[in-house]
């Protein structure tokens, strides 16, 4: 089966993908078809704003610098951002455009190479001058026109199978974006179908794990469905934190729903996702169709008896219950084997009501952009159910470079 790799060397975490992507085809025996694109013009297609962290609150921007940061930390890698990154890649695109086929492999391993290990200005004339001649390559092929159109070309096709930002993979028709997705890649390609579970950590002290979450969140959906089997694994104390996200929003300056703000590709890639992770766990998904959910009841409920906490998941985005109706949430915790009029009434205590918010303040000052947000140890946070294998890793020993605001 073919694998499409969109890249441009701007993007530091399709550097890293690139170190991957070979391996990831030889395992699933898939023939890799690397195709180098124009970030930009991707961007300039779809609308997108120029700059990736435009419009991001502060809090966000953080999470996603420490992110870049583990990511890194995990795959053994040291950036090495060049000075007024993002710098001009239009260049070395054309030369990669301009190699034959089985040659662009090794020539963009070059070019990510100068630009995230070595910190070098892709743009630069004498650099390009320097790769081209190591790979045979006259450098003046960067200015043919043929060269030119082929990469608009490539860049064009991106955006037509729905290409919003890079890395991107696209297999048999399926788009998938981010470093963080060579699993479902993978599993796509007939691969291996879940993450591999670390060995907990003999030596260590029982780990503890703090789960902040809110029903409203299909991705808290998801990380509920893993994180008790995670918890277990490694023998870590689990302590529910339920918040309310959109009070975090709204104290941290993000769009109180921001799957409103994304962009037609992101927002299509973005509900396919969820449905894919939802697959590659083998748990039950569906929109809700009351979305989006009010869920500030059935929070002060899980806080009053945390047990329930699966059953109002379950109810709300996998049978489409709408938990924000007083009756409908009772019945879900009737029909769960609960009281359920008892549980609505001890949801209206003031102790109940002040832990909610004594959560969502926890959250904010932790440094959390969203939901679901992971604390390890008290010193480690994580946000998103895609980096439980972080979270994993942390549980068994790993101690993160970056540490808390």
């Amino acid at each position: 089966m073919d694998m499409r790799f969109y890249f441009d060397v701007v993007c530091p975490y399709a550097y890293m993908a690139s170190l991957q992507i070979e391996a990831l085809a030889a395992r699933t025996g898939a023939t890799l078809i690397w195709r180098p694109i124009l970030l930009g013009g991707v961007y300039r297609a779809i609308g997108r704003d120029q700059d990736a962290q435009a419009g991001q609150s502060p809090a966000r921007a953080r999470v996603g610098d420490l992110d870049l940061q583990r990511q890194a930390e995990r795959h053994g890698l040291t950036l090495n951002r060049p000075e007024g990154h993002p710098r001009r890649t239009v260049e070395a695109m054309r030369l990669i455009t301009a190699a034959p086929e089985h040659r662009r492999p090794a020539l963009a391993h070059a070019l990510f190479d100068a630009y995230w290990a070595q910190g070098r200005d892709v743009s630069d004339a004498s650099l390009l001058r320097e790769i081209a001649a190591a790979h045979d390559l006259d450098p003046g092929c960067t200015q043919d026109p043929a060269v030119k159109q082929a990469l608009f070309d490539a860049t064009d096709e991106a955006v037509a199978a729905g290409v919003f930002g890079v890395p991107a993979f696209v297999v048999g028709g399926d788009l998938f974006w981010g470093l963080d997705r060579l699993h479902l890649v993978e599993q796509a390609l007939g691969g291996h179908t879940s993450w591999p579970d670390l060995p907990p950590n003999p030596l260590a002290s029982p780990p503890s794990l703090t789960f902040f979450h809110d029903f409203s969140s299909p991705y808290s959906y998801l990380a509920s469905t893993q994180i008790r089997r995670v918890a277990q694994r490694h023998g870590a104390d689990l302590q529910l934190a339920p918040f309310l996200l959109g009070a975090l929003f709204h104290a941290i300056g993000t769009e109180g729903i921001p799957m409103h703000t994304f962009n037609a590709p992101k927002l299509r890639w973005y509900e396919k996702d969820m449905r894919d992770f939802a697959r590659f766990y083998g748990v039950p998904y569906r929109f809700p169709s009351t979305f989006p959910l009010h869920t500030v009841a059935a929070l002060r409920v899980a806080i009053a008896k945390p047990d329930t906490t699966d059953h109002i998941y379950r109810a709300a985005w996998a049978d489409d219950r709408n938990i924000g109706d007083p009756a409908t949430l009772k019945a879900v915790l009737d029909d769960a084997g609960f009281d359920g009029a008892l549980l609505l009434e001890q949801a209206q205590q003031p102790e109940v009501k002040n832990q909610l918010r004594l959560n969502t303040d926890r959250a904010r000052d932790l440094g959390a952009c969203g939901a679901p947000t992971f604390l390890v140890n008290g010193t480690s946070l994580f946000w998103g159910q895609d980096r439980l294998d972080q979270v994993q890793a942390a549980l068994a020993g790993w101690q993160p470079a970056t540490p808390l605001p």
